[in-house]
């Protein structure tokens, strides 16, 4: 009986029934005839729904649904969920979803309606779109059944307490690394530079053909075989490569709904990727007012599932960002010369210069690129017209800022300290251009 009461619900057609004989019983009070009518009709409607409540309640276990979740979501991208429902009723019925979506999403209103034959299911898919990485907790399945009299409706309930794990963005990693392959990356706006001279990482001697430098000529080789030979040469390989995040308050500025820290902790694992296929070592340093994580530098195939999961643990610190104590840690750990990829975020020319020193000091050993972001916001405000003082007012902080962060640049690059200045949006194909632009370089 109380599994009959939790999962008995009223159709909204009930109510409209009832409403329509509450009319004919007011009209009844000036005209006798139509209180015969009224009576008949409510006894046909109490008929109907004990036969509706009969049909959908004698037996149990007529509807069966399954909420199929991926083993992981990916941060800031459209994840896809499939609901499969199968009607094991002898006829046709109309079903209300209801899918108790996780708090973070903070949807309150979804609702899907399917009509299913009788003995027969049917899929139907949607999107999740999270920005924030951790746990998700997805609370019941629930259906609203109800037939052809469509009176009243039965509840079923499904999948509880579901939970998947939101990881940083490995959509866009593997967008990157596909199209890495299939040279297709100047379509979102990678360069193609050309190698300046070659590396010094001898791979064979070859016989010469057409078209090959002349100065890779090997004379020893061409004496011996009476023909011209010619050394070939490779990129170099197993250079060590690390990405630095700052995890401090600056950070924590959002866009789009993701914070700074999500934008650059997604660009970590595209980029890392990248590299590690270019068979490079890769390596992470994340730190706020301390050292929070170091992953020493490797080549290994399950180096990338290691960096995943350091990165799906790092969360903003709401401190100041310590750059003596990140030196301290690079001299001590990372002794070989190597590529670091800072990403941080500078808003004021006072704040880069309280820690240019310590910026100094990293470009002297190792090969330093200081990646920070554009405040789209302001950029907007600057192309708007102004017409009001207060306005005239903003416009002006806002080129003053945006000044700032060009003049942020100069002074980085006037001491040989590499920089990108982007936008969140483009940080991505940014930073593996300025991998590929530096390898292809040879600074490394």
């Amino acid at each position: 009986m109380i599994k009959f009461i939790k999962g008995f619900f009223v159709h909204e057609r009930l109510f409209y029934c009832l409403g329509s004989i509450g009319v004919c019983y007011i009209v009844s009070y000036f005209f006798n005839s139509f209180f015969g009518v009224a009576n008949v009709l409510l006894l046909l409607l109490v008929v109907f729904v004990f036969i509706d409540a009969l049909v959908l309640f004698r037996e149990s276990g007529k509807i069966n649904a399954v909420r199929a979740l991926p083993e992981k979501f990916s941060n800031s991208d459209a994840n896809e969920l499939i609901i499969r429902v199968e009607n094991k009723y002898p006829f046709k019925v109309n079903i209300a979803i209801i899918d108790e979506i996780p708090v973070q999403f903070q949807k309150r209103d979804f609702s899907k309606t399917l009509f299913i034959p009788a003995k027969s299911s049917k899929d139907f898919s949607y999107y999740l779109r999270p920005t924030e990485r951790g746990e998700y907790i997805f609370g019941h399945l629930n259906l609203y059944v109800s037939s052809k009299i469509a009176l009243i409706r039965r509840r079923y309930r499904f999948e509880n307490d579901q939970m998947v794990k939101v990881y940083p963005s490995f959509i866009q990693m593997k967008r990157y690394a596909f199209l890495a392959l299939d040279n297709r990356l100047t379509l979102h706006g990678m360069k193609k530079l050309r190698r300046i001279g070659h590396t010094m990482e001898f791979e064979q001697i070859k016989d010469y053909v057409i078209g090959d430098d002349a100065r890779t000529i090997n004379w020893k080789a061409t004496a011996k075989r009476a023909s011209l030979m010619v050394n070939q040469f490779q990129d170099e390989k197993a250079q060590p490569v690390y990405a630095i995040i700052d995890a401090s308050r600056v950070m924590k500025m959002p866009f789009n709904g993701l914070s700074l820290l999500d934008y650059a902790i997604n660009s970590t694992l595209a980029f890392s990727n990248i590299a590690l296929k270019k068979k490079d070592k890769v390596g992470m340093v994340t730190f706020a007012n301390t050292i929070i994580n170091q992953l020493p530098a490797s080549s290994k195939k399950t180096h990338l599932q290691t960096i995943l999961e350091v990165l799906y643990s790092v969360n903003t610190k709401f401190l100041d960002s310590d750059f003596g104590a990140l030196y301290t840690q690079v001299k001590r750990k990372i002794t070989q010369r190597s590529l670091l990829l800072l990403y941080t975020n500078f808003e004021h020319i006072s704040a880069l210069e309280r820690q240019l020193p310590y910026l100094k000091a990293l470009s002297r050993k190792h090969v330093l690129v200081v990646i920070f972001f554009q405040n789209t916001e302001l950029e907007n405000l600057i192309h708007k017209k102004a017409h009001t003082l207060p306005e005239v007012y903003h416009k002006t902080i806002a080129e003053k800022s945006y000044y700032d962060k060009k003049v942020m640049v100069a002074t980085l690059e006037k001491y040989g300290i590499q920089t990108i200045l982007t936008k969140p949006d483009d940080l991505t194909v940014n930073t593996i251009n300025k991998y590929l632009e530096i390898k292809a370089r040879g600074l490394l």
